[in-house]
């Protein structure tokens, strides 16, 4: 038989798969009617087990794997169905439509605003580049911003959340868990890291230096070539800066911004030590209430999934049927939860998208939690 004739035979089973699709999908809308009236779930997990078993029974045994694989998607996207012919997800999705709505059209150039640190940190000058005129607060730790956001004592917040070298910044994923808030928008700074230390000191003087730990990872070129230095982590770049310069010992520096140079009187032993020139940190800029901002295309997101077999594929594969690039997968582990993770999401995807909408108003109906964190743009 020749290749032509088999693909048109492929070709007339395609058809019938298609209109035998449709057909099912049309007795699901059936279904939702009934489940609406009744005011039965969606979801009837022994049934699905049991039609599962089914079908598989009556496949080859070679084709059983790939028949439960098919069939578990055509479940999937009959529930989706389901859900939104019953409004499933509506609440979010008008939440959304609301915020839109509200929010004023341009961003805030002024604004009381949470940093981790003490002036010259790299938080501070990633505010400034989202506000031309920010009133900033500063807190000594990540989570001191997160409850200056939730109880209303700054209007927002910026916090790193990644870097090109080192990567995420995993205290701030763990705290995302823990907090209520919301992005409104994310800026990437370039980061160029220097080695500082008082007037007069010299680089072969120097016995210990200061950093934040991601700065030192992304340094770790440079500090390895020095010898016999200690190098010792501490909250912030800028704080580091500032311990130098406060100290009265005469072998210590810092890794930290250029802008500390002159903050705190210091001078630059090696400047752009980084191992990376190409060094960026993304921060984001987080509230208490939703905002979205004209121009909005990149959406995050955090779901706790079911612990169970396909359960991310299930999440994933909605993003591709639908079009939508997936651009950051980050997982972190659920405390006091073995083994289960949370994962986070950022997407690809213009707010007014009709694709977006149906995807806010499915994605809750295959996660344990879910939790919309919010659409935004990126300032570069």
């Amino acid at each position: 038989m020749e290749l032509q004739e088999l693909r048109g035979r492929i070709d007339r089973i395609d058809d019938e798969l298609v209109r035998l699709f449709v057909e099912r999908m049309d007795v699901a809308a059936e279904v939702a009617a009934y489940k609406k009236e009744k005011g039965l779930p969606v979801l009837d997990a022994s049934r699905e087990k049991a039609k599962l078993r089914d079908v598989m029974g009556k496949a080859p045994e070679e084709l059983q794997e790939q028949t439960g694989l098919l069939y578990s998607l055509l479940f999937e996207l009959s529930r989706a169905r389901q859900n939104r012919l019953l409004g499933s997800g509506t609440a979010l999705v008008g939440e959304i439509a609301g915020a839109i709505e509200n929010t004023v059209p341009l961003f805030p150039e002024k604004a009381t605003v949470a940093c981790q640190g003490v002036e010259g940190a790299y938080s501070q000058l990633a505010c400034e580049k989202l506000f031309r005129m920010p009133n900033e607060f500063y807190f000594s730790s990540f989570e001191a911003v997160f409850s200056a956001i939730e109880k209303g004592l700054c209007d927002y917040g910026v916090i790193p959340l990644e870097n090109s070298t080192a990567g995420s910044v995993n205290k701030v994923y763990d705290l995302m868990m823990r907090h209520d808030f919301r992005i409104v928008r994310s800026v990437r700074l370039k980061v160029d890291h220097n080695l500082l230390a008082k007037p007069g000191v010299k680089l072969e003087d120097i016995r210990e230096i200061y950093s934040h730990e991601q700065a030192i990872n992304q340094c770790s070129s440079f500090l390895q070539s020095l010898k016999g230095v200690k190098v010792i982590p501490c909250e912030n770049t800028a704080e580091a800066a500032k311990l130098v310069a406060e100290s009265e010992r005469s072998d210590v520096a810092a890794l930290s911004s250029r802008a500390c140079i002159a903050l705190y009187g210091l001078q630059c032993l090696a400047g752009d030590v980084q191992d990376v020139g190409n060094n960026f940190t993304r921060f984001i800029c987080i509230s208490k209430k939703l905002e979205i901002y004209p121009g909005a295309d990149r959406t995050s997101l955090m779901m706790v999934l079911p612990h169970q077999p396909g359960s991310l594929y299930k999440v994933l594969s909605r993003f591709y049927a639908l079009g939508i690039n997936l651009i950051k997968l980050e997982s972190r582990p659920i405390p006091e939860r073995n083994f289960e993770f949370m994962f986070y999401f950022d997407l690809e995807t213009s707010v007014y998208s009709p694709r977006f909408t149906q995807l806010m108003g499915e994605l809750q109906s295959v996660s344990e939690q879910f939790s919309y964190l919010g659409s935004y743009s990126e300032v570069v």
